[in-house]
Order: structure tokens, then sequence, then C-alpha cells
């Protein structure tokens, strides 16, 4: 039905179209199936708190993953790799926050408990404005291995609550290594495992403060208002210039 849908889209794209994806994953996804398109590189814009609120906990490193309970997400990779950490150097705990089908959420709290992770992994289902910032404010570490996704807006939400990030590979946030807020992994258990035990051992509260940063720098909403300004006005000029 998607190939359809996208072949119709094809038939009846305007000359001149300009397509607004929000990475360059996006666009080179967008390029393959719209060939001769132009695309327009404009990431979402995120909220920023006013202001940061960490709340220590008892020294145990409090990862944190939050989103849809779906198969891309990449959760049964997650529990694995917290299957193999041992060289964190000190307790550790996993909150999963998100909702999705009931089925499947239960089959990964199976799969939770048949590794044995059960006393140290909570599943807290779907959470919403202040839960969500309360949850962000009481993690050090958040890890997100999808195996796909266009943005992975809950790794900007984190940046911008100061927690450092482990995105995987599938998501387009390869800055987070260079901003030196986070590291940008493969979502394979042992990359996935080795990358929270190197984290573990870094100093995240002042990567979260890089990570904020840079949210506040090119994440905005008034900068993504102003990108998506320029669009229309070149636009807008091209079509009067064509007219």
């Amino acid at each position: 039905m998607k190939a359809g849908w996208e072949s119709v889209c094809r038939r009846l794209a305007p000359q001149g179209m300009v397509m607004h994806v929000t990475s360059d994953q996006e666009a080179a996804e967008s390029a393959s199936r719209f060939p001769g398109v132009h695309t327009a590189v404009i990431p979402n814009g995120v909220e920023l708190p006013p202001r940061l609120e960490h709340r220590d906990g008892s020294g145990d490193l409090r990862l944190v993953f939050l989103g849809r309970i779906d198969p891309k997400k990449g959760i049964e990779n997650l529990l694995a790799a917290c299957s193999r950490l041992a060289a964190v150097g000190r307790p550790w705990s996993l909150t999963i926050a998100g909702s999705g089908d009931p089925t499947y959420t239960s089959g990964l709290e199976e799969s939770a408990r048949k590794l044995g992770l059960q006393e140290r992994v909570s599943f807290v289902g779907e959470v919403r404005g202040q839960a969500k910032a309360d949850l962000f404010a009481a993690s050090d570490l958040g890890v997100f291995p999808s195996h796909t996704e266009n943005f992975a807006m809950v790794v900007a939400e984190a940046l911008a609550h100061g927690v450092p990030v482990i995105a995987s590979k599938g998501t387009p946030w390869c800055g987070l290594d260079a901003h030196g807020c986070g590291l940008w992994v493969e979502n394979d258990p042992a990359t996935l495992s080795a990358a929270i035990e190197r984290m573990g051992r870094m100093p995240l509260a002042e990567m979260g403060e890089r990570g904020r940063r840079w949210m506040e720098e090119e994440f905005t909403w008034e900068t993504a208002a102003r990108k998506m300004l320029r669009l229309y006005g070149k636009l807008a000029l091209k079509e009067k210039s064509d007219a």
C-alpha cells in the first residue's frame, strides 16, 4: 500500500517540489523513493525546560529508555546488552517507559525475567508532562537502540533535559560523539553493552550539560521556525519569478 501511495505521489508531484525532511539520513532515504525531488533538511525543534533538574541517586547508574514499545525500537537488544554488563563498576538499573501492544510488552517483561533482570529492569508504562520530566531528572543515561528512525525525538528531549545519550546508528544522531554528549553505535547487544560500560566511567553530568547547550544552539523551535520561514520565502520568490 505504501509503495502504491508513493507511486501516486510521484505522478502528482508538481515541478520544483521541495520535500521537508528532518535529517540527512531521511533525505537520502527520500531521494531513493522520489528521485529528482529536492529536499530541505530542517530538524524538529525541542522544548527546553527552563532549568535543569537532576536528582542524585544512591550511586546506581540509572539507565532509561523512553518511547513506543515496538520491535523497531530494539528493546530486545537493550535487554540482552544489560544481561552482559560486567565492568560498569557500580550497580545499575533500567527504566523502560512507553506503551505498546500488550502482548508484545508482556513478552519483553518475560524476556527480562528469563535474563535474570527482574530486580534491575522496570516497565513503567507511558509517561507524559511532569512525569516525563521527573523521569529524565532521575536518570543518568538514555539508551535508544532503534533499528531505524527518521529523527528520534526522544534523543533531543533527553539532551534538552541534560541527560547524555547512547543512540544506535539506526537513528540520525551521529553528532553525539562530536558534541561530547554521548555515543552513536551499532545496536547489537555486545556493542551496546560495551558502550554502556564505557559511558559508566565518563563524566555524565558534564556530558549532559554539553548536550543541553547543543540543543539550545541548534534545536530550539525558534531555530526550526526561522529555517522554515527562509525555505518558504525562497519558494515564494521562485514561484513569483516563474509566473
